[in-house]
């Protein structure tokens, strides 16, 4: 437990610490204003952490955002051992986080099943009962149904 927390003040202090770098430190265009580290994951012996970020724009920035942090992984991971202070630097692998365009396609199918909710209430707003409004047959009923033969 206490290797768990410890991992996890580790991967805070690399996503801190990347970030910063990123934001001030490295002169590289295509890790412009438009990268950002959306979460940091570090192994339970503190000898790899994977650095998830988005990218805001098309896949051309996408693109060349991946091959900027991956040239700049060595600046970054000295920096990360500067802070840290651990006897081994985690080695940093930086991954593409779907979550922006996982919510996206599932934004896109919620309004999808909101039109056809509101195409179906259109389509049923004059409609009326096929037979009577309760179909179902209740006990009173079948009294009456017996006396009337």
């Amino acid at each position: 437990m206490a290797d768990n927390a410890r991992a996890n003040r580790l991967a805070d202090l690399i996503r801190e610490v990347v970030a910063q770098k990123l934001q001030r430190g490295i002169k590289d265009p295509r890790l412009g204003t438009h990268v950002t580290i959306t979460d940091t994951r570090v192994t339970g012996d503190l000898r790899e952490a994977t650095v998830f970020y988005t990218v805001y724009g098309d896949d051309e920035e996408r693109k060349a955002a991946a091959a900027g942090l991956e040239s700049a992984k060595g600046v970054l991971r000295s920096e990360v051992g500067r802070a840290a202070g651990v006897k081994f630097t985690p080695s940093l692998t930086f991954v593409m986080d779907a979550l922006p365009d996982t919510a996206r396609a599932i934004e896109d199918l919620l309004d999808k099943a909101r039109q056809s909710d509101a195409e179906v209430r259109q389509a049923s707003a004059g409609a009326t009962y096929a037979g009577e409004a309760d179909p179902y047959r209740k006990p009173e009923d079948d009294e009456t149904d017996d006396t009337a033969e």
